[in-house]
């Protein structure tokens, strides 16, 4: 990069970062000043003015706050106490976003259940944060209460929508309370220091993890991001990524609504129809993860996809090699990826659109931010420590895993680690005496690499989890669902790359007593697994190659794939449109390798 570019690139920088830094420095001056109460001041100032859009329902500024004033004194009348935790699982709809601001404007903490989860995952995301209560979608209550019988619990069932089950109906309740603002007497002193939600990530090990989620860090994805994005009144969001998650359910929509913008909220992502929701709902910016640029880019083309007003695409995990094609063939006149975690105090900015980068952080910036990649050893998936016992910076373009300096200080709430439901999870990723004895660093559980000029470049995630559809799959948690079924001994599980696919897709090497029924095999992975989380290829072995101290060996197993060249072993692929695993041969295999099967 020459003096000028550089120069150029800093100036970039700079101004998205003093935007984002003039948004966010009130947040902490104000402790009382929760985005729930934000919302009545933007009620007052936009009233009728159209906030979130969706097929379902549509609330304007004033409708919203009102909306989510009803869910606050149905908290407030079921003696919802400060830190009481109240599941919630609902597809996309602005009634999503009403009912959280609802509950944690009283001191409740809402979790925001994953939509896609069934049996011992589900169970386990409502039993680990204690639930009171579980507000249930109509059309997923099948799921629920599937596993109802199985909680430990038992939290109070709500639904939402008609069913013709025998179970209050939230939706019918609340309509019969009150939708101005709270009195004197039914507010609670809730704190920017205090639980919001609970949003689950898997990190990189075993089942989801309940994150905590205080109220600054809502405001800090809400006032940030619409300080990144530069967000106006006249912006409009198309947001179809789901809102259990921390892009989709806040930075998307609290950006824009800090501002006065709208956002469009879809229910599923949907490539066919992307672009003339775009173009029909008159949005200027989309929020995106990279698997969703992919699914574009290989969809037919679209009348629409070059006759929107798009300003800015901002989103993480755009790969490198359709960066630029995404950028040309939709005419994006800017791609904002970034680099954050929904638990974790890492968090940078890819400003200046460098192609492939996931953010940068210059020298003048470090020390607010402070991020460091260490030396790490695959093997033992550790960082290396030198002869002093201390870790080792990279030196550029080495890779490392990624970490951030844990800061227990009022004044800088970003460099804290909130942590889990469970202590005992946290304290996992929190790598002590780092660089100097005392000090403490959260892990990212990602392998990165720095060049010359300061931009950051994903790698992969380290250990047990690889990432498909846009979700972290946790070998583990599949493992365990293979091995219930009966007559398989012994499993393992890990993630190969598929051409023209983002992350790595599920493979599994099973052993079992006698000859396994496939078909049978199948109907179990349907019932206990997330489509995301379900294998996409079977490997029948003999045995599991196990390592000196009793860890699966995945390195050789990893490198030979699907291709039936590489094993003796059966091969299988898990064909989704005829439901059953389907021998995977060599002309398969050179199919899916072409591209001819859309897997």
């Amino acid at each position: 990069m020459g003096f000028f570019s550089q120069l150029m690139g800093d100036f970039v920088f700079i101004r998205g970062a003093l935007r984002s830094l003039r948004m966010t420095t009130h947040i902490a001056k104000n402790p009382s000043r929760i985005f729930p109460n934000v919302m009545e001041e933007l009620a007052a100032r936009h009233g009728d003015a159209p906030a979130l859009l969706s097929s379902r329902e549509n609330f304007s500024y004033r409708g919203l706050f009102e909306r989510s004033n009803r869910y606050s004194r149905w908290a407030l009348r079921e003696g919802i106490r400060k830190d009481d935790a109240i599941c919630l699982l609902m597809p996309n709809r602005p009634e999503y976003a009403a009912i959280w601001l609802g509950v944690t404007r009283t001191g409740g903490v809402t979790a925001l259940l994953n939509t896609n989860l069934v049996g011992p995952s589900l169970i386990h995301c409502i039993d680990v944060v204690g639930a009171k209560h579980i507000i249930v979608a109509a059309e997923l209550f099948d799921i629920f209460k599937a596993v109802q019988p199985l909680l430990k619990s038992a939290p109070k069932v709500w639904l939402h929508g008609e069913t013709g089950e025998d179970h209050p109906r939230i939706d019918r309740d609340i309509e019969t309370l009150p939708g101005h603002a709270l009195t004197p007497s039914e507010r609670r002193p809730v704190t920017i220091e205090d639980h919001a939600l609970y949003i689950y990530t898997s990190g990189t090990t075993g089942l989801p993890k309940a994150a905590n989620v205080n109220h600054y860090r809502v405001m800090l994805a809400s006032y940030g991001f619409a300080g990144v994005m530069n967000t106006a009144s006249s912006d409009r969001m198309y947001n179809c990524l789901p809102m259990y998650h921390t892009v989709g359910g806040l930075c998307a929509i609290g950006s824009l609504l800090v501002n006065g913008g709208s956002v469009v909220i879809r229910e599923k992502f949907s490539a066919r129809e992307f672009w003339d929701d775009i173009v029909r709902n008159d949005c200027t910016m989309m929020q995106y993860i990279g698997e969703l640029c992919r699914y574009l880019i290989n969809s037919p083309p679209n009348p629409n996809e070059t006759k929107h007003r798009l300003r800015i695409a901002c989103g993480n995990g755009l790969r490198p090699d359709i960066w630029e094609d995404f950028k040309r063939r939709f005419r994006i006149p800017l791609i904002l990826e970034f680099y954050a975690a929904t638990e974790g105090n890492v968090m940078m900015f890819n400003f200046e659109g460098k192609s492939g980068a996931i953010g940068r952080l210059p020298w003048f910036i470090e020390s607010r931010f402070p991020t460091a990649l260490v030396r790490f050893d695959v093997e033992k998936e550790q960082p290396i420590r030198n002869e002093k016992g201390f870790c080792m910076v990279c030196a550029p373009d080495e890779i490392g895993e990624a970490i951030g300096k844990i800061v227990n200080d009022p004044e800088k709430p970003s460099g804290r680690f909130e942590g889990y439901a469970r202590s005992e999870e946290s304290e996992k990723k929190i790598l002590r005496d780092v660089f100097k004895k005392g000090d403490a660093w959260f892990r990212t559980g990602d392998l990165m690499r720095k060049d010359k000029n300061g931009y950051f470049y994903f790698v992969d995630r380290i250990g047990d989890t690889f990432r498909w559809k846009g979700e972290n799959v946790s070998t583990t948690e599949v493992a365990e669902a293979v091995n219930a079924f009966a007559g398989i001994t012994d499993t393992n599980i890990y993630g190969v790359h598929v051409p023209g696919h983002e992350g790595r897709a599920g493979m599994a090497a099973i052993v079992c007593e006698s000859e396994c029924d496939l078909g049978k095999l199948h109907h179990h992975l349907q019932t206990a697994l997330p489509d995301y989380a379900r294998p996409l290829f079977l490997r029948i072995r003999k045995n599991i190659d196990m390592t000196t101290t009793f860890k699966q060996k995945k390195v050789d197993l990893v490198k030979q794939g699907f291709d039936p060249s590489q094993t003796q072993d059966p091969l299988y692929l898990n064909d989704l449109r005829a439901g059953c695993f389907r021998p995977l041969d060599t002309a398969l295999h050179e199919r899916i390798e072409s591209g001819q099967i859309r897997i």
